[in-house]
């Protein structure tokens, strides 16, 4: 590196990103070095030898959000411009539901905590919620003014998040983002278009699921991480914002496009042990306040977003 590159490196924004080998936590951070970002991300202790090479040269830093005293060594060295806060646990059928609560509410309450006693206060503090808040609401388009009802821990503890961080919206340049269901390559497998795809890459004949009478609003996670990084630009303070495509699907429509790509049609078995009772059956949600704040967002259609998956685990599962 020249000593002007150097230069240059030592005068870019600095984001941190929680929760930086995560799924969303990876293409985040591809997506901030592009924009001309030096990036640093929090990983749990013992996984920054496993965390490997991330997107954007981002320099992974063993802090985990219930260390407090790891958080602020990981704050105090980064300084950060720019924080996204994504670490939690993400799943809503997780059986652990203390940890479920603990990670998701009292260790946002540390990271902001620390954040505020910090010298250097960021520009902006993207905190990632869920749409889950908004439970089984009528059916119909979701707004931001909708009253959350949540169904089920995951979506309790992520409203709690969202409370607890407002606390700190005097102190800290805070945006929740409320992201409806979204997806792409590297996703595991615990979720469900994952799943269905990998039963489809393998040719699988048929594939137990759970509740199939349910629609979704699904985004591509490369179209998320682009509203996060225009949110973070204009820091619209003290917002909550709904993140999503605007557009229902039902698991029969999900199903009859990866036929299409795929070309056959899979048999769906409905398994009992998959059947949720606190299953959100509408989740759709409206992006007008979105495209209000950061003008019109990236839209992948999902037939492209399930191609890319399906030919990348092709890729993967074909013999070598």
């Amino acid at each position: 590196m020249t000593r002007s590159d150097s230069s240059s490196a030592a005068a870019a924004p600095r984001a941190l990103i929680t929760g930086v080998n995560g799924f969303t936590g990876r293409y985040m951070a591809a997506r901030l070095a592009a924009d001309g970002y030096r990036v640093w991300g929090t990983v749990r202790a013992g996984e920054a030898e496993r965390a490997g090479d991330l997107p954007g040269h981002a320099t992974p830093l063993a802090a985990d959000l219930l260390d407090r005293e790891a958080l602020a060594h990981a704050i105090e060295t980064v300084q950060p411009d720019v924080v996204v806060h994504l670490a939690a646990v993400a799943n809503v059928a997780d059986g652990d539901v203390a940890r479920t609560y603990v990670v998701n509410v009292v260790g946002t309450r540390n990271l902001l905590d620390t954040l505020a006693h910090q010298r250097h206060v960021p520009r902006a503090v993207l905190i990632a919620s869920s749409a889950n808040v908004y439970g089984n609401v009528t059916p119909g388009v979701i707004d931001e003014t909708v009253a959350p009802q949540p169904a089920n821990d995951y979506a309790v503890s992520k409203l709690a998040m969202e409370y607890v961080a407002k606390r700190w919206n005097a102190q800290l340049p805070l945006v929740i983002a409320r992201p409806f269901n979204y997806t792409g390559v590297g996703q595991t497998t615990d979720f469900l278009l994952p799943k269905i795809v990998e039963h489809y890459a393998r040719g699988d004949r048929s594939i137990s699921l759970g509740n199939t009478d349910v629609s979704r609003d699904f985004s591509d996670v490369r179209d998320v991480v682009d509203a996060y990084a225009r949110l973070i630009d204009v820091a619209p303070r003290g917002k909550t914002v709904n993140v999503c495509s605007g557009t229902g699907w039902t698991l029969g429509e999900l199903l009859a496009t990866l036929s299409r790509i795929a070309g056959y049609a899979i048999e769906v078995n409905v398994d009992p042990r998959f059947v949720r009772a606190n299953e959100v059956r509408h989740l759709v949600g409206s992006n007008a306040k979105l495209q209000t704040l950061i003008g019109e967002s990236k839209r992948t259609p999902i037939e492209a977003t399930l191609r890319w998956m399906y030919e990348e685990a092709r890729s993967r599962l074909r013999p070598a």
